[in-house]
């Protein structure tokens, strides 16, 4: 959604489209943070351990440091749920992984994995400031909705009927 486009210019149809789309590449930004995130918190693991000494392998311990992204964070309300894992953004996460080597975090250097974890953060901070703009656009677009709605613009009959598509 452009900058400047006005969500009372579009027609009911189109704004629930555009709706959707968004509600959609929201979606697909939150997958891809959250596997930021996580990789993020096995780095971290990887990095305590050895400030530790701990001889241990992080895989034994993987449901522990991944608890807090495997639930995908705060409830939301249900939308079919899509396979995101070839979605472009997943594929660039994919290939940051990759060029870090982070197939092996303990065959990594302390240096190697302190650069990781920055080019990590970034990617999340950057999925974040991603999905703030996109809050406010959706935002945006559903305010207009219930203004229709609640100014007798738009009926709940052409919602149902909408659902039946």
């Amino acid at each position: 959604m452009a900058a400047n486009l006005d969500p009372r210019q579009l027609s009911l149809v189109e704004l629930r489209a555009l709706r959707a789309k968004l509600q959609n590449d929201d979606d697909a930004l939150s997958y891809v943070r959250r596997l930021a995130q996580a990789r993020l918190d096995l780095v971290q693991a990887e990095k305590n351990r050895r400030v530790d000494g701990s001889p241990e392998n992080l895989s034994d311990e993987l449901t522990t440091i991944l608890s807090a992204h495997l639930t995908g964070g705060v409830p939301r309300p249900p939308r079919p749920a899509e396979d995101f894992s070839s979605h472009p953004l997943a594929e660039r996460f994919d290939a940051l992984a990759d060029r870090a080597g982070d197939h092996d975090l303990s065959s990594l250097s302390t240096e190697e994995i302190t650069r990781y974890a920055e080019a990590l953060y970034e990617f999340e901070q950057a999925r974040s400031h991603e999905r703030h703009e996109l809050f406010t656009k959706i935002d945006q677009l559903s305010a207009e909705l219930v203004r229709r709605y609640r100014d007798g613009e738009a009926n709940v009959d052409g919602l149902l009927a909408a659902d039946d598509l």
